[in-house]
């Protein structure tokens, strides 16, 4: 990490400027964030931000080969997929831990997924970090490429909306309102103009979708997807107006087969530098150690089912092995200096649009900083510099 700017952010932080970011962070939007922001971004330097990008585009162009299609082809659950399978992602995300080699720092591929993340939300943490800290250098930014805002902006509308009308796409979700990733939401709406409408809301009439909006049917003709379907099979109470297995007349911006098949499921293909062995727990190496390796469940979401100390006894007591994968552990580097307290460790994720007839474009990340045994929240409790965050880097 660029270690002048750390200085040089540390020396000049004060906890009034920390009080404007989340002023600024939760009083911009319809809803606050409901999550811990972090004091700080992080900076990196070039050569850490060539060493990312190159390993995030290699994991993305691996998930393109006709190897990587056949690996993928038995990744959807029996009874959840769902017709009109688009060509390709419209996102995909790709999570790597900071971690120690020698005496370098550098990535290592803990997760992936072709979902979207908060895309709008890290435009907002953007200018309310220049805000906040006006200190930090204008040419000091989280995009990729020399992409500039207002082509951020306009890739996701093309991306998401089309050529639609904008009542006619929607930001679907469960209960958006309840969602931590709500602030999310009314970010996309501010730069879109996209609703955010809930699953149980929706209508259906023969192949086509709608919703209601200003005491008038709207047809839906392209769904910003934002359901994750480990909480959607959690909440069988729901009552919902159509099923995800309907041949729909509609658009699904991403279509949710691509949430199984870029996944947790396809760790145990991938093999680059910067990844990780892994295995699906039928298939686990009977001389291997499984202390040095986690077990997580393939489809949930947000660090659920995660166990960090496995045994041979818990892998044999599981219903489903092949649901499951365990993967190697990594040490994450403590490399984020703070002022006077420990330092925190973080993960980056980094942020792909992957639009209709295009490329997949690296376009911004996402920082999770933690000082706990794990990023979540839980792990993470009355501890401070640790949270959401961004990586800023030179342009």
């Amino acid at each position: 990490m660029d270690p002048e700017l750390r200085s040089r952010f540390n020396a000049d932080f004060t906890p009034e400027k920390y009080a404007a970011l989340l002023r600024c962070v939760n009083e911009t939007e319809k809803w606050p964030a409901d999550f811990r922001i972090s004091e700080t971004p992080i900076f990196l330097t070039r050569e850490f931000t060539d060493l990312v990008t190159r390993a995030a585009n290699e994991i993305v162009d691996l998930t393109r080969t006709a190897e990587f299609a056949r690996h993928a082809a038995s990744a959807i659950p029996k009874g959840l997929e769902v017709p009109n399978e688009s060509a390709h992602p419209n996102f995909i995300v790709v999570d790597f831990g900071i971690c120690t080699e020698g005496a370098q720092l550098v990535p290592r591929l803990i997760e992936l997924q072709a979902f979207p993340s908060l895309f709008g939300f890290q435009l907002l943490v953007l200018h309310c970090l220049r805000k906040a800290y006006p200190a930090i250098p204008r040419n000091w930014t989280s995009s990729f490429g020399g992409i500039k805002d207002h082509a951020y902006i306009e890739l996701l509308r093309r991306t998401i909306v089309g050529d639609a009308d904008l009542e006619n796409v929607i930001l679907l979700e469960i209960e958006p309102e309840k969602q931590k990733t709500r602030i999310d939401f009314a970010a996309t709406k501010t730069l879109l103009g996209i609703r955010s409408v809930c699953l149980t809301k929706i209508k259906k009439s023969g192949p086509q979708l709608f919703y209601e909006r200003a005491g008038r049917e709207v047809r839906i003709e392209r769904i910003y997807n934002r359901v994750i379907f480990d909480e959607l099979l959690r909440r069988p109470e729901l009552g919902i107006g159509f099923g995800f297995h309907d041949d729909l007349d509609v658009r699904w911006v991403g279509h949710p087969n691509w949430y199984f098949r870029i996944s947790k499921h396809s760790l145990p293909f991938l093999n680059t530098e910067h990844s990780l062995p892994a295995f699906f727990a039928d298939e686990f190496p009977a001389d291997a150690r499984i202390d040095n390796y986690v077990l997580k469940p393939l489809y949930s979401f947000a660090g659920l089912g995660v166990d960090m100390e496995p045994t041979r006894e818990k892998l044999s007591a599981l219903e489903n092995p092949s649901n499951w994968i365990l993967q190697k552990k990594v040490s994450y580097a403590e490399f984020v200096r703070t002022p006077g307290g420990p330092k925190s460790k973080a993960e980056i994720r980094m942020m792909f649009i992957w639009p209709e007839n295009g490329e997949p474009i690296l376009v911004n990340n996402l920082v999770r900083m933690s000082q706990g045994k794990m990023m979540g929240v839980d792990f993470n409790k009355d501890k401070t510099w640790v949270g959401s965050s961004i990586a800023l880097h030179e342009d």
